[in-house]
């Protein structure tokens, strides 16, 4: 077995990429309810992004297409990996700004913003928030949780493109 990715044959490639997002979110979720980290409104969207790529990598996976479809899934991929790393980089622009921790969180929650405002005000409201989007509450290695986002969108994103444009012999 070659345990080389780069070497592995598009469908596999594409089958591990879904394995990674779905261990993402499983990891989310985890740290959601076991460790009561609740996620603000960008850490929803970059779930979102997640899920995206994880179903256009598992439906390339399972297709596995010829030339031209490996390469509309890769763009599917880096769509949503794109949006989650702008987000991703949103939401450290929060962290790393100061802010006035009196102004309260990042404002209410996801469902009480879509529940109360049309989809356009709800979206304005989650990415203008502040605090809560700005506290940092978890970090490894010195990256805070969105930094790591941002690490994962650029890594899948990257090697979706590579394996869905690369010529294969």
């Amino acid at each position: 077995m070659n345990w080389n990715p780069f070497a592995w044959p598009f469908r596999a490639q594409y089958l591990f990429g879904f394995f990674l997002c779905a261990a993402f979110m499983a990891y989310a979720i985890y740290e959601q309810f076991e460790m009561n980290v609740e996620p603000c409104p960008m850490c929803i969207f970059q779930r979102l992004a997640f899920i995206g790529m994880g179903i256009f990598f598992l439906a390339g996976g399972l297709h596995a297409p010829g030339p031209k479809g490996r390469r509309v899934y890769a763009s599917l991929v880096a769509i949503c990996a794109l949006i989650g790393a702008g987000v991703a980089t949103n939401h450290l622009r929060m962290q790393f700004t100061p802010h006035d921790p009196m102004m309260g969180g990042c404002g209410p929650g996801l469902t009480y913003l879509l529940d109360s405002f049309p989809l356009t005000d709800a979206l304005k409201k989650a990415f203008t928030g502040s605090g809560d989007c700005g506290d940092i509450n978890w970090s490894f290695l010195g990256i805070t949780m969105p930094g790591w986002t941002l690490i994962w969108y650029v890594i899948l994103g990257v090697g979706a493109v590579w394996a869905g444009f690369r010529k294969r012999s």
